[in-house]
């Protein structure tokens, strides 16, 4: 069947999913009691979903499935244009490019990698969904709509199940901050509740100048607020993309482009602040890396995907800066889940 995202992105072409099953949803229609009992037990996807859809580098088209995956089994990515390849988790240090988007790789085979992972990851943490693995025909997810507005939409369909396993959530115990070049910094702060996010950027191009967004990480502020916010660009840099064989599957249906203080899709942004919203965005991508959701304060100043898998690999390089936290953790499931991070 054909579906569409909720903001109205790029439709996420012969998306297959099979009936939910009688289980906690994604798209606020479960109890209260079920809602506050997911926040201490492990979730997966209630059934698996396919879609299709355009790489943003390679311009070529990806089929996606996302599958539900045991208790403990954690977010992780298989090729399956790669015959008997292996699964492998999307960790900090996994991650091998930074440069224009995250990309994971495998340990055994470093040539087994896949791109642009961060707007799914963003809508998986923002979901609550701890165990899933996502198999690619390719080295690259499919843009879809630019942002994470269509993958939330996939996650919809497919349903939440709640598991009978503990949820361990990563509690950071002291300030870890990393810094990169002209200010840029991204910092990780003890916090009382859940994931807060705070981000400011500041460019030349007079279409984005200097911007700030924050908010307090859950399901609904996310899809209201940041989900449908998408990647940007400047004018100058995707036409040298594209000269060397790059950003093949950008368009203005998926990208913001920017000439100076001009925007050139045609229906302009889609929010005020829309530029910031998707760093913010990018963020919430990036650290599901660490392999479960955080508690914590994160701010970001002029960061970008290479400062955010700079902080996580400072945060785990001291067992000092951080703890599991559960409503009913037993010591040996902390020891085993804190070596899974670590590994």
């Amino acid at each position: 069947m054909q579906v569409t995202p909720t903001h109205g992105g790029n439709t996420a072409h012969g998306v297959d999913a099979k009936p939910p099953e009688t289980v906690s949803g994604i798209d606020g229609s479960v109890t209260r009691s079920e809602r506050g009992n997911s926040k201490n037990l492990q979730t997966t996807l209630a059934n698996p979903i396919h879609c299709q859809g355009i790489a943003l580098h390679s311009g070529v088209t990806v089929d996606l499935i996302l599958s539900p995956a045991a208790a403990n089994t954690g977010v992780r990515f298989q090729r399956s244009d790669v015959a008997g390849s292996p699964s492998f988790p999307a960790l900090y240090d996994h991650i091998v490019d930074t440069r224009l988007s995250t990309v994971v790789a495998c340990d055994a085979d470093p040539a087994l990698r896949v791109a642009t992972i961060e707007h799914l990851m963003a809508a998986l943490n923002a979901c609550e969904i701890d165990n899933v693995l996502i198999s690619v025909s390719g080295p690259e997810l499919p843009v879809l709509d630019g942002a994470s507005d269509a993958f939330m939409f996939l996650l919809r369909c497919a349903g939440r199940k709640t598991l009978e396993t503990p949820r361990q959530v990563i509690e950071i115990l002291r300030n870890v901050r990393v810094e990169g070049e002209n200010g840029a910094f991204a910092e990780l702060r003890p916090a009382q509740r859940g994931l807060s996010l705070a981000i400011s950027l500041s460019f030349a191009a007079r279409a984005i100048g200097n911007q700030r967004y924050a908010m307090q990480l859950n399901e609904q502020r996310f899809a209201e607020e940041v989900a449908f916010c998408r990647t940007f660009v400047n004018r100058q840099d995707i036409e040298y993309l594209q000269s060397i064989g790059l950003a093949r599957g950008g368009s203005l249906e998926n990208a913001v482009v920017v000439d100076g203080e001009n925007i050139l899709n045609p229906a302009g942004l889609k929010i005020e602040r829309e530029f910031a919203r998707h760093k913010l965005l990018d963020a919430i991508g990036d650290l599901y890396c660490a392999g479960h959701r955080m508690q914590a304060g994160f701010i970001g100043h002029k960061s970008g995907h290479t400062l955010n898998n700079k902080l996580l690999r400072t945060v785990f390089s001291d067992a000092a800066n951080w703890r599991f936290v559960s409503a009913a953790s037993p010591r040996a499931l902390t020891k085993t889940l804190r070596a899974r991070v670590a590994a």
